[in-house]
This record gives structure tokens, sequence and C-alpha cells, in this order.
């Protein structure tokens, strides 16, 4: 075989994984339908996120449920026909989502979260991509008093207890970081150390790029089978058959249709997810990346313009575009900044997958040897593509791991 390593997946994990194996002298060669940068690194905020400690888990309190149920929310919308077919995957979302537990899970992402930012800067530095990352982070504007007191506490509990860098906003300091917010938001959090990206798919083909120029291969090419020979696996696509001794699987969302093949059976859902470009009215700027966490949705100046991002919906991936979420958010979205035409005519949808205990899978298949697994990244797949690259090219290789991949080892699904 003259591949070491084929990975399954152009997105950032996928890539990232790559590079990082690439660099330990693999020969390494990318297979996807799409060019990279096409599926969910395509459409997100693009947010670093290295403030976010603490997973997206389901509410608690009975009002935001309450909110949630009546399916009127722009954070989270869902279609009821399709829930009883993710029953078990909620169950195991709502028993992951109580305090005791979803400090644990903090505590076991930290580790990759904390090592986001200098595995971006590396590759950034690398492929010579700085001209599309911003390194002064992003605001949370919050709308009342009651809120901007609720933030300020949770700002210093995450100062106190993960090192996080941030300021708190009254009314006056939020003008002066961002002059064109409404008098809506009345206050607000800067997380200073996340970095945020103008354009999140010409990262990941910056990234790919790289990888090319360092000898990768990278085939276009519809996925139709994996299978498992004497001395490594075979990839069948719709163009012809490619071997190697190691597959790495880092297809995001669509990752379980392949693994259930082969006996894993894994709970991965698609949370959809939308975003929009709107141009800003005359002389309006937005200078940083800001959430809206009380209504559920962020904008972020990006390359093609302020891109409005949704929350999560909860519907069948195949299921045609639903605007009523972005349209919600959108009439939000103008009480806090001068939002002007749209430049789409209609949002881009993509899938961010998500376990129902909140953390990626990485690590080896426990039956199959030479078959590994990189997915299951929700909300963070661009955040934490470069250090799951590493770490699952650690692990390929031999090299002691920089994070315990224990927590993220694909048996505790099973």
């Amino acid at each position: 075989m003259t591949t070491d390593t084929l990975v399954l997946g152009a997105g950032i994990v996928g890539v990232s994984a790559a590079l990082h194996l690439q660099e330990r002298g693999q020969s390494v060669a990318i297979i996807d339908r799409s060019a990279p940068g096409e599926g969910a690194s395509f459409g997100n905020a693009g947010l670093l996120e290295r403030s976010s400690v603490i997973p997206y888990a389901i509410p608690r309190d009975l009002r935001t449920l309450l909110n949630f149920a009546t399916n009127r929310a722009a954070a989270v919308h869902y279609d009821p026909a399709f829930l009883p077919r993710i029953a078990p995957w909620l169950m195991g979302y709502w028993k992951a989502s109580h305090p005791d537990r979803l400090r644990t899970i903090a505590r076991e992402l930290l580790p990759p979260i904390e090592a986001c930012l200098d595995e971006h800067d590396r590759l950034v530095q690398a492929a010579g991509l700085s001209h599309l990352v911003r390194r002064d982070g992003w605001v949370e504007i919050v709308r009342s008093e009651a809120g901007l007191a609720e933030a300020g506490q949770r700002s210093h509990d995450l100062r106190r207890d993960f090192g996080l860098a941030s300021d708190v906003l009254d009314r006056a300091a939020l003008s002066r970081l961002e002059p064109s917010l409404k008098a809506a938001a009345i206050g607000g959090i800067h997380w200073r150390d996340p970095f945020t990206v103008t354009d999140p798919s010409a990262l990941t083909k910056g990234y790919a790029a790289y990888f090319e120029s360092k000898g990768g291969t990278i085939y276009c090419e519809t996925i139709r089978s994996l299978t498992r020979q004497a001395n490594g696996w075979r990839v069948t696509t719709d163009r012809g058959q490619h071997e190697a001794a190691n597959v790495v699987v880092a297809l995001g969302a669509h990752s379980g249709a392949l693994l259930a093949a082969q006996g894993y059976n894994v709970p991965l859902v698609g949370k959809r997810g939308y975003h929009l470009h709107f141009r800003a009215e005359a002389g309006a700027m937005l200078n940083h990346a800001v959430l809206d966490e009380e209504v559920g949705y962020v904008l972020a100046p990006m390359a093609a313009g302020i891109r409005l991002t949704t929350g999560v919906e909860l519907a069948a991936p195949t299921a045609p575009v639903n605007r009523i979420q972005m349209d919600r958010a959108e009439r939000r979205a103008h009480e806090i900044f001068p939002l002007g035409d749209p430049v789409e005519e209609k949002p881009w949808l993509g899938l961010r997958p998500a376990t129902p205990d909140m953390k990626p899978v990485i690590g080896p298949a426990p039956n199959h040897r030479g078959l590994w697994f990189a997915f299951g990244h929700a909300h963070h797949g661009l955040t934490l593509g470069p250090a799951t690259g590493r770490l699952l090219a650690e692990m390929m290789t031999g090299e002691k791991p920089f994070a315990d991949p224990t927590p993220f080892d694909i048996r505790r699904l099973m």
C-alpha cells in the first residue's frame, strides 16, 4: 500500500487530522464528496471558542424549558414528528445536562479546549492564513439589569474556575467597544481569550491547501463502502477504490451511517443550524462577533457581510430549509444592530454532529484494527479541529497523548 492513512471527511477535523499525521511522517489522503470546508465547517459563527468551557446543555429551569416547549423560541426549534425518532438521544442529553454531570464533562473537555488556540495558531502561521484570524475575542450582550448581574457572576465564576479573561461592560463601556449597537443592549461581557475567523470555509480550505503543498492528496469522491482487508482497509467510492493500512472516519454528522455497517451504532444527531449574511446599514460597523444569549443567535462580521447564525433546529437531516428560526432571530437582531438587506436569497443549512454526552468521539475502533474515529464535535468543530487532529495523531503513532483520550472513547456510547 502506498498510503498509510485515508481520512474520510474534508471538514476542519478531517483536514487537521491529516495534517498532524502528515507531520509525523505518514502518507495521507483525504476523501470527501465535497471540497474541503464545504460542510459544517462552512457555516458557523467563526468562533475559536476558548471561553466556552461549559457545553451547550439542556436548561434545567422550568421557565426556559416551557419557552422551548412552545416551539416559539429563536434559540431552539423542533419538528414534533422528529422528536420520537431521537428520544433515546434526548434522554441521554438530558441526563448529561445534570449540573453534577455537566461539571465532569466540562473538566473532561477542558484539555483540548485549552489547547485550541495554540494548535490553530501554529497551523495559521504555517499556512499563511493570519489575515483570516482576529485575536480580540467576542462580546456577549445582555438586555436587562438582571441579565447583566447574572452575566457578571458567570464571568467571575469562569475567571476563577478556568482562568478565562473577561471584562464586564456597562452600557458606556459596550458603546465604546461597539458604537453601532442599539440601546436594547444595555451591557455585556467581553470574552477576550477567543479568536474569531472572518471566513471559516477559507480557513479550512487554507489548511487543506497547506496539506496538499506538503504532498498530501485530496479526492473529491462519494464514499460508497468501507471494507476490512487482510492488511488494512479498502474504501470504495463512485470513482474507484483506495486502500490504506488505517482509516480515519471524520465525516461529521454523516459518520454514523458508514460505521453502522461495521457494527457501531453511534447515537449521533445532526443539530441543524442556519446562517445568512446581511449588509450593515450605512455607517454601521460591527467590530466583534456578538452573542445575544437571551434570544439565541450570533452576529459575526465576516468577509461576506454580517453573518447571522441561529441556534439549534431538531428536524430530519433531509428536511427542507425552514426559515422560521432565521426569521425569528433576524427580527430580534434588528433590535440590537442596524442590519440592512440580506446578501443571499436563502439561508445556508448545515448539520452539527452531536453525541448525547456533548463530547466528541476520538480514538480507535474497539473491534477493528486500523479504524479510527474523529467526529461528534457539535458546536465546537471549528474550535477543536486542530487539537483533535493532534490528539488522534499522537494515539495513532504511539506518542504520549497531550490529553487523556479516555473520555472520548466510543465505548462510552455503546
